[in-house]
């Protein structure tokens, strides 16, 4: 579908204009109409396939610049993803600069954030925890007149732990507010939060966009007798991204593989959840800047990456929800690019390596070599050792390639080792009577020096 044929006002048909899009994805193809006539939605897509904009085209085409009040809040989970959909949505006011938009986060200037809201913004961007802080707890930010809430990454807002507070946010919300939950999936847990507040919600699960679909290479690497944090550095060491990101399971491993990274004199950012504001400005300006080679980050400061520059993944271990492996690869290989995941793993990770590959995702299996990466057999082929000749020529014909399949040529196959087989039994029952034959003289010889005597 084209944009143009929904007949959107100019301000909307502006907005997507200056950010180049020639044609909308399928999950903004699939939000749009039930956006625009204020429908609660489930938007249900893989990372990079352009939700951020599938929710602000519509809220470009409902906001109106007259209306002197909050009229939609974006909720996110970290102030990474919050900045940066801030930063896409002030695009809007190149459109239209009569609106206003305010960003509401961690590691922001409180004192300035609360002076600005004497006048109330149209549009609020901002983290569950600090809009709760200015709406519920301090009062300074009028949410109760907004009609639309957008909830942005929401299995993330769940893992972190800020349902509640999201809970207490929309609960003071307008009654008929319209609700739109983005999710690259959507956890049980989350369910009861979604059946409260949305009223028949339309289901958008959008798995597949060819103009989106990330062309990543799954590696297996064992660490073997190895740990995990040593083989990680081992493999940054080996190979030459543009940018990679190696995500651990825990803030302690990632501070314990920067330490390693500091102690290699390897070029690297760190990523945690526990750091200031002004630490992770930083660290993303180095990062946008291309100052830096690795970052190293746990799965919550992950999903604020939003760079195309990501070339390389290394995921340091598996993580206990195993749609998180999902997450740590997709940032990688996005709006078609390509890309390579690295996946360390241990004999305890073997049974969810299965699950993964029973859900469709092919692993490739390579180890550290001398000269870079090397292949293995396939994960999870057992060698059995073949020592009988007839087996090696049986395997040489079942494994030789064929240019030109010709009809016929699975039976002629199963002749030809049947041939070998025959020869092989008729060489054994020569070679059991050409022995017969050696005992039965040998044993005259005998029976002819007993009559002699």
């Amino acid at each position: 579908m084209h944009y143009k044929e929904l007949r959107l006002k100019k301000e909307t048909v502006d907005f997507i204009e200056i950010n180049k899009f020639t044609e909308l994805s399928k999950i903004q193809e699939a939000v749009l109409p039930y956006a625009i006539k204020g429908r609660d939605l489930i938007g249900i897509s893989k990372t990079g396939t352009g939700k951020t904009h599938a929710y602000l085209i519509p809220l470009m085409e409902v906001l109106d610049a007259d209306h002197n009040q909050v009229q939609a809040v974006i909720a996110s989970p970290t102030r990474e993803l919050a900045q940066q959909t801030y930063d896409f949505a002030k695009v809007m006011q190149e459109v239209n600069p009569n609106l206003r938009i305010q960003l509401i986060s961690g590691g922001s200037d409180r004192q300035k954030a609360s002076e600005k809201l004497i006048r109330q913004p149209h549009l609020v961007i901002g983290t569950v925890g600090r809009i709760k802080d200015f709406f519920v707890d301090e009062a300074v930010l009028r949410l109760d007149q907004a009609k639309i809430l957008v909830v942005d990454e929401a299995d993330m807002i769940l893992e972190i732990g800020y349902l509640p507070d999201l809970d207490e946010i929309a609960g003071r919300m307008n009654n008929r507010l319209q609700m739109m939950v983005f999710s690259a999936t959507i956890p049980l847990n989350l369910r009861p939060f979604m059946k409260k507040y949305m009223h028949n919600p339309q289901l958008l699960n959008i798995q597949e966009d060819p103009k989106f679909n990330p062309r990543i290479h799954h590696v297996l690497v064992p660490i073997k007798h190895k740990k995990y944090l040593d083989m990680a550095l081992t493999l940054a060491q080996t190979i030459n991204p543009l940018l990679c990101l190696l995500i651990c399971n825990s803030r302690q491993d990632v501070a314990k593989l920067a330490e390693m990274f500091q102690e290699a004199g390897m070029k690297f950012i760190e990523l945690r959840g526990d750091m200031s504001g002004r630490a992770r400005k930083q660290a993303m300006t180095l990062i946008t800047d291309h100052k830096t080679v690795f970052v190293i980050a746990t799965d919550v400061a992950a999903r604020g990456l939003d760079i195309p520059e990501i070339s390389h993944v290394i995921s340091v271990g598996f993580p206990s929800d195993l749609d998180f492996y999902v997450h740590r690869a997709g940032r990688t290989g996005r709006t078609g690019r390509e890309g390579t995941c690295y996946a360390l793993y241990a004999v305890k990770d073997e049974p969810n390596i299965r699950t993964l590959i029973k859900s469709g995702i092919h692993f490739e299996h390579q180890a550290i070599g001398e000269n870079g990466m090397k292949d293995l057999k396939p994960f999870g082929q057992t060698f059995i050792r073949k020592t009988k000749q007839e087996d090696i020529e049986i395997t040489k014909l079942v494994t030789k390639r064929i240019d030109a399949v010709k009809p016929g040529y699975k039976k002629k196959r199963i002749a030809e080792v049947a041939k070998i087989k025959q020869k092989k039994h008729r060489e054994m029952i020569r070679a059991s009577i050409k022995e017969q034959k050696k005992t039965r003289a040998k044993m005259k010889q005998i029976e002819g020096k007993n009559e002699q005597q």
